[in-house]
């Protein structure tokens, strides 16, 4: 009957915009892109919780050790141009990866480098195993020494990488940054996946520096 005694509350007829009983991770984070464009800082804390940490990575794979100035260039010029900007969080992740690749790209440019690195064989000995190629140089990406040998990667394989399994980009998104179509994507993604884990595999069948033997 819905009394003055019923001590049950009514289902809200109208929940705010944006926000659903069901409303996935991405559905609350597309609210919080609108909220944040109207001023909300909290709003705006929580975009970059969620994005920064792969963008991070994917600024590693770029410019090595320079990521973290890189990223907080990143964030000022998100933080200063999100009014113009247009789209759902999918597209918030576009967008803060081209300008973060941008602001790398700019980076590099200024110190006339790219990042040379050399992986110990023997940190990357616990991630050959038999997996398929992609599982095995996606779960690889979880230590610095992964994301390293990704940086040695031709650069549009790095790249592709990065941006499909670190930032977590669909192959049409990733291809928006990169300037490429989606397939081409796809190819240097593949091809790169599978270099890495041609070179995991010869690692571990050269053994540790010292303590490895030749068969046959």
């Amino acid at each position: 009957m819905g009394g003055a005694g019923d001590s049950r509350l009514p289902a809200p007829q109208n929940p705010p915009d944006g926000w659903r009983a069901d409303a996935t991770a991405d559905d609350r984070l597309s609210a919080d892109v609108e909220a944040a464009q109207g001023g909300d800082e909290q709003a705006f804390r929580r975009l970059y919780r969620a994005v920064q940490p792969p963008l991070l990575r994917y600024l590693y794979g770029l410019v090595g050790d320079d990521a973290e100035d890189v990223a907080a260039e990143a964030w000022l010029q998100i933080a200063r141009d999100l009014g113009g900007f247009r789209g759902d969080y999918t597209g918030f992740r576009r967008w803060a990866a081209t300008i973060a690749r941008n602001r790398a790209m700019d980076h590099a440019r200024r110190m006339r480098r790219r990042p040379s690195v050399s992986v110990p064989v023997e940190s990357l000995e616990r991630l050959a195993d038999n997996a398929d190629t992609a599982s095995l140089a996606v779960g690889a990406m979880s230590t610095a020494a992964a994301l390293e040998l990704v940086a040695s990667l031709p650069r549009d394989q790095a790249e592709a990488v990065l941006l499909r399994a670190i930032m977590g980009l669909d192959a049409r998104s990733a291809g928006e940054v990169l300037g490429k179509r989606p397939g081409a994507v796809r190819t240097a993604a593949h091809r790169g996946l599978r270099r890495l884990a041609a070179q995991l595999d010869r690692s571990a069948q050269d053994g540790p520096s010292g303590t490895g033997q030749a068969s046959g």
